[in-house]
């Protein structure tokens, strides 16, 4: 008589071996992925909020250089019909 753990184990049992080996597999490829895009999504965060800066600078010299217009008089002392 076969000891235990000489036997072959049943198709059923070697089946589902074989599934779960393929989903663990799959388990560490998504963990994998996961965190590559964890990584990206930070590093796009990181840009937004570089950009989203770079607006606001950009948008206070602009107002800063209207503000200055706005004091400026008309060279020739008549209303700027553009304005």
């Amino acid at each position: 008589m076969p000891r235990m753990d000489e036997r072959q184990p049943s198709p059923a049992i070697a089946q589902l071996q074989s599934r779960v080996e393929r989903l663990l597999l799959r388990h560490n490829e998504l963990l994998r992925t996961n965190a590559l895009l964890a990584e990206r999504v930070q590093s796009l965060e990181a840009e937004r909020d570089q950009m989203r800066q770079r607006l606001h600078d950009a948008t206070q010299r602009i107002d800063r250089l209207l503000a200055r217009l706005d004091q400026t008089p008309s060279i020739s002392g008549e209303p700027d019909p553009h304005a």
